[in-house]
């Protein structure tokens, strides 16, 4: 059953923080996850998070931080020492310790890392530091288990044991050789069977998936989405085993894409949350507003220009809505498509096919519209060539809008920039222009004014 926060229980750990109660609020916690406690803490107030984050203890702090929103982590370390961060580090596997200490500005870095004693410790967060964020190496943990192919089973046994006392979750035994290259995958069935004089080089399973340190952390999360993988080796140029990246990690990488993606659709230009000052969320909203106001009057200039065709058909002018709408929908549609296949890596073939293939669905598409519309105009107002002006204008107008919807995100995909930029006011403005220049244009070829 799902942990839900409520009322009385916020108001319970407030009464007991007033009253000093301090046993009372750790009792209260030891029979919560600590994912459900870093909600609780960002339901409370500041005073009262660091109060309680203070109370508890290292080992169940460290997990809770992590789980913190990053705004509220960051404040809340803003009152520990360094002493105390370096204490809740130290509870920490090297990929969550560096990722804390990566928020912590130049100085205070410094200042934490003197007080971690785990020299080793240091030395592995140092080197997850120094890799980009958004990339394989800084995504992966240094804590695993590695056996040597040269050693026997009874040898392995023995140093797995010692190995896996630092790990959280054993997913995966690597073997490597002696020079740290990663040579493949140990099956723990195969080991249990084996001989104990057996050496590893004889029942280890030599295909084992694997990324590279510099691999961009999206393309990391395909392969493990693709493989169905639960943890993944980190090699670099010379395939020397570095470390692995586990699920909870892509799970993250996956939220932060999605989340991303969606707010670029939407027509926000920066990373923001609804808590952000007024400023911030205005800086991230107004350059693609400030696109729908050009593309507004790009569509009123050509309006203008075709002035003598409203005069004549007012019909005409009361349909311009529904083009506009139709033109932008398709494109979105077509523009989501690609680039939920892009991200998923499932578009192949070349961008002509994909062009072919939209540009039929459309014509298939606009067709059975039309002939509805058409029907409509005709039965309410009697007006055939107007009708069919209007019917074949929204064919057209649906098929340019697919095919620009289908090519942007690909042409921007091949050009490196992230293509979900396709799937908001962008497109929507440039569809509504190329809409309406299309309607009237043929609208006017074919009723002849």
């Amino acid at each position: 059953m799902a942990f839900e926060i409520t009322k009385e229980l916020i108001e319970d750990i407030a009464l007991h923080i007033q009253n000093g109660n301090d046993k009372a609020i750790i009792e209260l916690f030891e029979e919560i996850h600590h994912a459900d406690i870093a909600e609780i803490l960002e339901d409370v107030s500041f005073e009262e998070s660091v109060y309680i984050i203070k109370l508890l203890d290292s080992e169940t702090t460290s997990e809770i931080l992590i789980e913190l929103d990053e705004d509220i982590r960051e404040k809340i370390l803003e009152q520990f020492t360094a002493k105390e961060i370096a204490e809740e580090v130290e509870e920490l596997d090297s990929d969550d310790a560096a990722d804390i200490i990566g928020e912590l500005s130049e100085e205070r870095q410094e200042a934490v890392m003197s007080e971690i004693e785990d020299e080793e410790h240091v030395k592995e967060i140092e080197e997850l530091l120094s890799y980009d964020e958004n990339s394989a190496g800084g995504l992966m943990a240094k804590e695993l288990v590695s056996v040597n192919e040269n050693w026997n089973v009874l040898k392995c046994v023995k140093e797995m044991r010692i190995q896996a006392e630092e790990v959280t979750r054993v997913h995966s035994i690597y073997v490597v050789n002696d020079a740290g290259q990663l040579k493949g995958r140990l099956s723990l069935k195969d080991l249990l069977v084996a001989s104990t004089r057996t050496h590893i080089s004889e029942i280890y399973i030599p295909k084992v998936d694997a990324v590279h340190v510099g691999d961009p952390a999206e393309d990391v999360a395909n392969i493990m989405r693709k493989y169905d993988l639960e943890a993944i080796p980190v090699v670099d140029d010379n395939e020397v085993l570095l470390g692995r990246i586990t699920i909870d990690d892509i799970v993250d990488v996956i939220k932060e894409e999605a989340d991303k993606d969606y707010q670029m659709a939407a027509g926000l230009t920066q990373d923001v949350d609804s808590d952000d000052s007024i400023f911030h969320l205005t800086k991230a909203r107004i350059p693609w507003l400030f696109l729908g106001l050009i593309g507004g009057i790009g569509a009123f200039l050509i309006m203008e220009g075709f002035q003598d065709l409203f005069s004549e058909d007012a019909i005409l002018f009361f349909f311009t809505p529904l083009i506009a709408a139709m033109a932008g929908n398709v494109g979105v549609q077509s523009s989501a498509i690609i680039v939920q296949g892009l991200a998923n890596d499932d578009v192949k073939g070349s961008i002509n096919s994909r062009l072919i293939k939209e540009m039929l669905l459309a014509s298939l598409n606009g067709l059975i519209l039309a002939i509805f519309l058409f029907l409509f105009i005709w039965l309410y107002s009697g007006e055939l060539q107007k009708g069919f002006a209007i019917s074949v204008s929204l064919i057209v107008v649906i098929i340019v809008a697919g095919l620009i919807g289908t090519f942007i995100p690909l042409f921007l995909n091949k050009r490196g920039i992230d293509p979900a930029i396709a799937t908001g006011p962008f497109i929507t403005t440039s569809n509504d222009i190329f809409g309406i220049l299309i309607y009237f244009w043929i609208a006017k070829l074919i009723i002849g004014i």
